[in-house]
């Protein structure tokens, strides 16, 4: 889908200009990137593009494609990368070599080394397809890309192929422990694999807890799915508690991996996002919903937390999508997932714009925390309050021993005086954005210190 390349020469920018521009993106998150479709008629030019993405903490964009106007205008930026093969070139470049060497020469030469091109994904979905002859070309056109690429020497020879999957490939996800490849696709996968784990390159996955959220729509399901308060799931087979779906959606993926026999090679999630629209079927699709799943999924990213599975790791995640995309077909949620609009201004507030201007000026700022303390909100219920309590006190960074027997904040000993304690902990752990004090409305932000005797609340910093 992405436009024409055609075939500039590849400039060396000077050391100067790359060291300000890696300097104007020191708040860029390595982890985080983001899908930029193009089925739609309004998009902002290449330049607007780019200046949008340098004023964030984005640092990566996937292509369905191969835009030129694009990749050359993100040269020197530090924003890597992921140009796509189209499923229809597939079958050509499996059968000829030379097919591929050109299509490298077209398609990412051109470009390289002034912008940062990190991986080719050969296809989109295409074991998902139902095209056996497709899928069985899949692999050789990976092979002979990545020969080509290695033949051409610098600037090429450290890029990754790999091919996009969803989650359509899994036998089995629930629970996690017994994550399983469908075997109508376990054979051909068993050898990309092979392929992956041989040249270092990851598995991309496109999970979306949206969609599962569609298949059960009950209210527990959508805080699970959101990282809202929720009592969680226990794992059966690993006794292990998730506290939200992405989590357990990557580890089932990674508990297929480990069967396969390939658990080291690495994940990376392609697209996951949810929509901020949605016809009467599709429940959820709000924009309140959109904001929590995406911010509370980049502030997850950004403590390093990881999964159970995968601790101390946050996954190379690719949020979907940069923009709406208004020319798409079927339910009003596809074309409704944008995290900005096309005239550049925010869908929400997902907590991405950088704290570091951009090169050139024009960069935005980081939006000001909301400052002050996190407490329980009048008229919830020690329920709702309980749930809320053994959510945060759950999450890493947060230190609940002062509500402990003995501690300094444990009496009075009500359900509500522990739960405001363990929700400004978790508020203030996370950064004191005003989304962190929402626990599905039954927590508020107030001004007033709400510390008492010994029991000090830490904030209340502007």
């Amino acid at each position: 889908m992405g436009a024409a390349a055609r075939k500039p020469a590849a400039a060396l920018l000077p050391i100067w200009l790359i060291c300000l521009v890696c300097a104007s993106r020191a708040g860029a998150q390595p982890y985080i990137g983001v899908n930029y479709g193009e089925v739609a008629d309004n998009l902002p030019s290449p330049d607007e593009t780019a200046k949008l993405l340098k004023s964030t903490s984005i640092s990566k964009v996937r292509l369905y494609g191969v835009d030129a106007g694009l990749i050359r205008a993100l040269a020197g930026s530090g924003i890597s990368v992921v140009v796509g093969v189209a499923n229809g070139d597939i079958p050509s470049l499996a059968a000829d070599p030379a097919a591929a060497s050109r299509w490298l020469a077209a398609n990412v030469l051109p470009f390289v080394p002034a912008t940062t091109i990190s991986t080719v994904a050969v296809g989109n979905e295409v074991l998902e397809s139902g095209d056996a002859s497709l899928a069985a070309a899949l692999l050789p056109a990976m092979q002979n890309l990545r020969a080509a690429a290695a033949a051409a020497g610098d600037g090429a020879a450290g890029i990754r192929f790999s091919t996009v999957n969803t989650m359509g490939v899994m036998a089995q996800s629930d629970p996690p422990s017994t994550g399983a490849f469908h075997p109508d696709v376990a054979p051909q996968l068993q050898q990309i694999l092979a392929f992956l784990s041989r040249t270092g390159a990851p598995f991309m996955i496109n999970p979306y807890p949206w969609f599962a959220y569609q298949s059960d729509p009950r209210p527990e399901t959508l805080s699970f799915c959101l990282f809202q308060p929720n009592a969680g799931r226990v794992d059966g087979g690993s006794r292990i508690r998730y506290t939200n779906m992405f989590d357990a959606q990557l580890d089932a993926v990674k508990s297929a991996l480990v069967r396969a026999g390939y658990g080291s090679v690495d994940i990376v999630v392609a697209e996951t996002g949810w929509p901020t629209k949605g016809d009467a079927g599709e429940p959820g699709a709000t924009a309140e919903n959109a904001r929590a799943y995406v911010s509370n999924l980049v502030a997850h990213l950004r403590s390093g937390a990881g999964t159970p599975l995968m601790p101390g790791k946050s996954v190379e995640t690719y949020l979907f999508a940069l923009y709406d995309e208004d020319l798409k077909p079927g339910p009003t949620s596809e074309r409704s997932f944008g995290l900005y609009h096309t005239d550049l201004t925010m869908a929400y507030d997902a907590g991405l714009t950088s704290s570091t201007p951009a090169a050139g000026g024009g960069g935005a700022a980081q939006p000001k925390q909301a400052g002050g303390w996190c407490v329980a909100r009048d008229g919830a219920s020690d329920a709702e309050l309980q749930v809320d309590l053994d959510y945060a006190c759950s999450q890493l960074g947060v230190d609940c021993g002062a509500i402990q027997p003995g501690g300094a904040c444990f009496e009075p000993n009500t359900v509500r005086a522990h739960a405001a304690y363990a929700m400004n902990q978790l508020y203030q752990a996370a950064g004191q954005h005003p989304w962190n004090c929402d626990f599905r409305a039954s927590a508020a932000l107030t001004s007033e210190n709400p510390s008492y005797g010994a029991c000090v609340y830490t904030g209340g910093g502007q």
